[in-house]
C-alpha cells in the first residue's frame, strides 16, 4: 500500500503530436514522467472512453483503482434504482491496451484503436486528472457546451503546428 501514496495524483496539461514518419505520434513532456511513474516503465495505458468520441490514456497503476471505481459505480445505480451489469463494466474498464514509449515520448498507435477516435493525422491530449484524454481535434471542436476551453487551445496548437510546417 505504501506504493499508492507514491504514484502520481493526476494529469494536467496539454499537447498535440502529428502523426510523424513510421505513423509515430509524441506523449507530450507534460504526461511522459507521469505516464511512466504509473506504469513504472514507459508503457501508456489507451482505452476509449466509455461516453466522448476519444480514446483515454493513464499509467498502469490506475487500475488498481477499478475495484473501488465499480463499488463507487454499483452504489449509485442502486440508489437511483438503476441496473447494473458489473461484469460487463468490468470488461470495458478492463479492455485497454498497452502501448510502450521511448524515452522520446514516441510511440505507435494501432490503427484499429485509432479508429474507434477517428484519430488519423494528429492527437490532442487533455489531462483530466485520473486519465488523459485523447481527441481527433475535428471531434473535439463538435462537442457542445463546456469544451470551449480545450477546443481553444486546441486550435491554438493546430494552428502552432501548421506554422511550424511551413
Amino acid at each position: 500500500m505504501g506504493d499508492v501514496a507514491q504514484r502520481p495524483s493526476g494529469y494536467n496539461g496539454q499537447g498535440l503530436s502529428l502523426r510523424g514518419e513510421k505513423g509515430r505520434y509524441v506523449l507530450p513532456t507534460a504526461f511522459r514522467k507521469t505516464v511512466a511513474e504509473a506504469s513504472d516503465d514507459r508503457i501508456l495505458c489507451v482505452a476509449k472512453h466509455d461516453r466522448w468520441p476519444c480514446l483515454t490514456g493513464f499509467g498502469r497503476s490506475r487500475t488498481d483503482t477499478f475495484d473501488d471505481q465499480l463499488n463507487r459505480e454499483e452504489e449509485a445505480a442502486l440508489r437511483l434504482g438503476r441496473e447494473f451489469d458489473r461484469d460487463l463494466r468490468e470488461s470495458q474498464l478492463n479492455n485497454f491496451i498497452e502501448i510502450p514509449f521511448d524515452a522520446s515520448g514516441r510511440f505507435i498507435m494501432p490503427d484499429y484503436f485509432a479508429g474507434l477516435a477517428g484519430i488519423d493525422e494528429a492527437i490532442y491530449f487533455q489531462g483530466a486528472g485520473k486519465l488523459i484524454t485523447m481527441w481527433n481535434p475535428e471531434r473535439l471542436y463538435e462537442m457542445g457546451e463546456g469544451w470551449e476551453s480545450a477546443q481553444a487551445i486546441c486550435r491554438a496548437l493546430v494552428a502552432e503546428s501548421e506554422a511550424k510546417r511551413k
